[in-house]
């Protein structure tokens, strides 16, 4: 590729940021379909997400946290159920740089175009068999699983460590059952993947150790090299940083009159300066809390986060989610009985943001404690 062709390339931010518009105009059908809209999908896969970590060797970017980071967020500003799609099958495919190549290689034979999801919660069970291992379990909360090639799943053997295994599976060995009910980002599709007794063999497998460990076999990008916990947060908040920017857009538009008033003037029952100050506080709130997501992104981007770096990471995104959370809540409070109507944006932003902060890997008191006791360790 020439010099002038590369520069031609959208980045993945570039692509996000074209692709957000699409998403917005798609959003109220996800949200009725509990899905995204293909076309929706087709704009993310064809923006670089899918294969933004996959090793470079097979046709991925091995890319930056600050990349996914940055265009997850401007995604986000257009639809959190399309940001979080995005950013979590980045994630997934990512974590099959830590697969024997012959896996590796089988993962991404069709190239970037391949959409990896993952159920790493480990809820089945895996038994030796003869080549490989016989996989038998359920896997709720898959999210973009209804578009994926593959799913990786975690399952327990009951070996030396953890006793659980991280295993490949393509999209003809497993069934998804839909059982994806919930108040906030709807459009993921986070169903549930279903496998009876399926032999994955041992090249498409691999310990959860090595991941949480976090050195892929030969890996090069930096990407590959850093533990898992130290690098999931940071793709699960990016997407509410994003949906909390179009929430506030969305609130400044509900209360435009009310912030063009004269200074002093009542509206509402409220003071002029109460919204003056509401808007300044949400600004700073979620730019504060960009500003810690972006040191994630750079501390896991350097390719060598020790154990104190990745319970801070953990504490960051927990933290910034809890502050993006909070900042949703006072908009949607502050913005009127309308705020709250079937339909309006507004309301289904909060409701995406605080679904999205209720994950698992986001509770700030599990990430408060793993950090200061390492913290207090140090000392």
């Amino acid at each position: 590729m020439t010099r002038d062709a590369a520069a031609a390339v959208p980045t993945l931010l570039e692509a996000a940021a074209a692709a957000a518009p699409l998403a917005a105009a798609h959003a109220a059908d996800a949200e009725a379909d509990r899905r995204l809209s293909p076309p929706v999908v087709e704009a993310i896969v064809a923006a670089g997400f899918s294969s933004h970590f996959a090793p470079a060797a097979l046709g991925g970017a091995a890319g930056t946290f600050a990349e996914l980071l940055d265009a997850s967020a401007a995604l986000g500003e257009g639809c959190a159920s399309a940001a979080w799609f995005a950013s979590v099958i980045a994630s997934a495919g990512r974590l099959t740089a830590y697969l024997p190549q012959e896996g590796r290689e089988g993962v991404w034979a069709k190239g970037p175009q391949t959409v990896v999801v993952a159920g790493l919660m480990p809820s089945g069970t895996a038994e030796r068999a003869p080549g490989g291992w016989r996989v038998t379990g359920s896997w709720n909360y898959v999210s973009a699983v209804d578009f994926s090639d593959w799913t990786l799943v975690a399952a327990r053997t009951g070996e030396e460590g953890t006793g659980v295994r991280v295993l490949a599976v393509p999209r003809t060995d497993y069934a998804i059952s839909e059982t994806w009910q919930v108040i906030g980002m709807r459009g993921t599709g986070s169903n549930t993947v279903v496998l009876d007794e399926v032999l994955v063999p041992d090249a498409f497998t691999v310990p959860l150790d090595v991941l949480l460990a976090g050195l892929a076999p030969e890996a090069e990008a930096a990407c590959h090299r850093v533990p898992m916990k130290a690098a999931n947060g940071v793709t699960l908040a990016g997407p509410l940083l994003g949906a909390t920017r179009g929430a506030l857009r969305r609130w400044r538009e509900l209360v435009a009159a009310k912030l063009a008033a004269p200074a002093g003037a009542i509206s509402g029952g409220s003071d002029h300066g109460t919204f003056e100050q509401l808007l300044a506080r949400a600004e700073g709130e979620t730019d504060a809390a960009g500003l810690l997501l972006e040191r994630v992104a750079r501390t896991t981007d350097s390719g060598a986060v020790d154990a104190l770096g990745t319970a801070r990471n953990g504490r960051d995104c927990a933290l910034a989610a809890e502050m993006l959370a909070t900042v949703s809540d006072r908009l949607l409070r502050s913005a009127g009985t309308r705020a709250q109507a079937e339909g309006e944006e507004l309301q289904r932003r909060w409701r995406d943001v605080n679904c999205g902060a209720g994950h698992s890997g986001l509770q700030f008191p599990t990430a408060a404690g793993a950090y200061a006791r390492l913290l207090n360790a140090s000392a």
